[in-house]
Formats: C-alpha cells, structure tokens, sequence
C-alpha cells in the first residue's frame, strides 16, 4: 500500500474495490494518497478543507449550470434566417422527430443528473454545517455519488465543440453566453469531483451521528457497496450497512448473469447503432444518410483530423472496446484463468471511466438538428442509429456498474459461500 504523509485521520480498515483485499489505512496527511498493495487501485485520496472547498465549488458550478440552461448556447444564420440554440432546444426538436427516448437521454445527462447531483451535494454539505444533521442526508448522498457518472458536461462540451466546428462549413454561427457558462461548467465540475473526499464527507456523518452504531471492523467483514466502510451488520437475512444504510453482500448479487445480459444487449444493438445513419444532411434539396463512420471520413476529406479521431475514438472505438474488453474479463472469470490480473483490473477501470464520453455524439447530433433547419436551404435531421447507438452506451454503462472486478481475483481465494 503506497502512502506518504501522516495526518490527522484515524486508521481504517478498507476493502479494495478493485481486487477485494482488505486492508488497514495508516492516518493520511493531506495532498496523499493510499493504494492498494495487491492491485494498486486506489483506496484513499486525503484532500484539504474537502467540506467547506467541496460546498464552494458546487454552489457556484449550480449557478453556472442555471446560466447554462437559461441562455442562448449558439446562434446560427443562413440566407438571413437566424435560429437559436438552448440546452433543451436539442431534446425538443428530437421529441418532434418521434424520438422521445432519444430526447429524454439527453435532458437526463445534460441537465438532470447534473442539477439534481449539484442539488444533492449542497444540500448534504450545508446539513453538515449543522450540530445534528437528518438522518436522511445520508440517502441524499448517496444518490448524488449515482448520478455522478450519469452527470456529463463536459461530454456535452465536447459535443456541442464538435458541433461549433462541423457547422462552420454549413452555415454562420456565433457562440452564446450559454457556451461559456458550460465551459466553466465542465471545469467546475471536474474540480468539484477532485476536491471532494467522499470518505471525509461519510466520517463527518459519523462524527455527527448520523446512522447507527458500528461495531469495530476486522478482516472479513462485510464492506458496503454504497459508502465503502467495512464493518460488521447485524445477524439478519438482509444485512445493512449501519453507516449508510444500504444492503450488504459479499459480491454484487447476480454479477456475472447481469452483465452478460446488458453485454449481449449492447453487441446486439451495436450492429444497427452501426449501420443506420445517425443523422442526414439535405443541402439545396439534395443530400444522404450518414452513418457513424460515414461521419468520420466526412471529417477525415474535410481535413479536419483531429475533430475525425476525436468521434472516432468516442463513437467507435470505445464502445468497442468496453464490449471487447467486459467479455474477455467475464470469460476469464468463468474459465478461471489467474494470470494478468492487476491489468484485467486496470482495464476495468478504464473502461468504468470512458464509458460516458462516446455521448459525445448523440450530444452532437442532437444539437445539429436543433439548429440547422433552414427548409430546402440546409436541413440536419437525427437518424434511427442515434437511437440505437445511445442504447449501446447506456447498456456499456450499466454493464460496467454491474460487473464485479473482485471476481476476477477470487480466483485466488474464492468467496465464501
């Protein structure tokens, strides 16, 4: 286990969540960091005043999210027609198209998940401030640590990057105040995740009496999926964590039998994601379906290389690779192969993380057909892939949430029965 500094927090007993060991943590100073000894995931990040900097940072990313989704994001004009562009102006024109799923996915990660985590974090933080906070804070976190993976602005800041950039050749555009309220956004955002120590904001609840007695942890006890603290439920045939209240297991129930489902699901639906246009481009009366692909070397003949790798990594590489990469981990997991763990383990993290970034597209497209509406002038207009292919990455997401990476190292020492 790799640490440095010691500080003021006391020892804790912690299990991986990437290889299930169970370890003691040494007091941290802040600024350092504990790994793993066996896989090198890391355990515990020590950060400074993470309550008080953690609060700041959401209240002002909440304001910038409000200006986000209240001002123009782009304005576009062709032949002395002019259109402009909101945060919901993308899942409006979608909900015209008969695209309502599509339409609800979008709103959801760009707004929903965002303002109701950013809600969720100030709420719980300023609670914190006081002697003696509602018990029911601690449900209130833990949905905001849910959402967090579901919250994108900063893909949707790509996207609408990516979109900026294509229009260029199509029609005249101008940036709105709604763009760099979301620039801030995204790196408000970014700063808020990595200056909140989620494990001080659950010691803090502790510290306050918010949840039930704990007894004193050992090695192989239970360690909750929700909050992370190991310790030892009470004798019951449904144990709950005592911090947090949610239920406990050894191993994430039906692991293996859950992923491959949503696997298979999103291979199935990566073929159609793949070969039905995602959107069509009709210019002066004349134009023709684009796949995904089709897209690419429309920005690869343009000479546009960089934005080409970006959707190409994003939209076809990715997905790909989660597909791929949770199907050899499951097949190793069944057939019992023991060799490359700590890489299978560092895999899975990467492919927890990049999961939301290939939204970069439906973000894209979405905005595309919000704006560019312009009769026989130049119409944009979203395709049936988009549907599919924004399945692919939500059935990928899910997939990667439901798979336990412990399994791949019981192996070694299987769970108890």
């Amino acid at each position: 286990m790799t640490v440095e500094a010691v500080g003021d927090t006391e020892s804790t007993l912690h299990e991986c969540h990437g290889c299930g060991l169970q370890q003691f943590v040494p007091p941290l100073a802040p600024r350092t960091r504990a790994r793993c000894a066996r896989c090198g995931t890391g355990l515990r990040s020590r950060r400074r005043n993470t309550i008080e900097h953690a609060l700041a940072l959401a209240f002002a990313a909440l304001v910038l999210l409000v200006v986000t989704a209240t001002t123009t994001l782009m304005r576009v004009e062709a032949s002395g027609i002019v259109h402009l562009a909101d945060l919901i102006a993308g899942p409006e024109e979608l909900v015209r198209r008969g695209m309502l799923s599509l339409a609800v996915a979008v709103i959801f990660t760009s707004l929903v998940a965002p303002l109701a985590k950013l809600l969720g974090t100030v709420y719980v933080l300023l609670l914190l401030q006081t002697p003696h906070p509602p018990r029911h804070i601690r449900r209130v976190f833990l949905l905001v640590r849910r959402l967090t993976p579901w919250s994108m602005a900063e893909v949707l800041l790509l996207g609408a990057f990516v979109a900026y950039v294509k229009l260029q050749a199509l029609v005249t555009i101008t940036a709105g105040p709604a763009l760099i309220a979301l620039l801030a956004l995204a790196f408000t955002m970014f700063w808020l995740d990595s200056a909140l120590d989620v494990h001080d904001v659950w010691e803090e609840m502790a510290r306050k009496g918010v949840g039930d007695f704990v007894p004193e942890p050992r090695p192989g006890a239970l360690a909750c999926h929700g909050c992370g603290m190991v310790s030892l439920p009470r004798e019951t045939a449904r144990p709950h964590c005592p911090r947090c209240g949610s239920a406990m297991h050894w191993r994430k129930p039906n692991s293996m039998a859950r992923t491959w489902a949503l696997v298979i699901g999103a291979a199935i639906l990566y073929i159609p994601a793949n070969y039905f246009p995602v959107l069509t481009v009709i210019q002066l009366g004349s134009g023709q379906p684009s796949t995904i692909l089709g897209g690419v070397i429309e920005l690869i003949d343009a000479r546009q290389w960089p934005l080409a790798a970006l959707v190409f990594v994003a939209s076809l590489a990715i997905p790909l690779l989660k597909l791929i990469g949770l199907a050899t981990m499951l097949i190793c997991i069944q057939f019992g192969v023991s060799g490359w763990l700590r890489e299978r383990t560092l895999l899975f993290s990467v492919i927890e993380f990049i999961g939301r970034w290939s939204m970069i597209d439906i973000f894209m497209e979405s905005l595309l057909g919000a704006l560019v509406q312009f009769g026989n002038l130049v119409t944009i207009d979203p395709g049936i892939g988009a549907v599919a292919f924004c399945a692919v990455v939500f059935l990928t997401m899910f997939a990667a949430e439901s798979f336990d990476p412990r399994l791949m190292w019981d192996v070694l020492r299987p769970a108890p029965a």
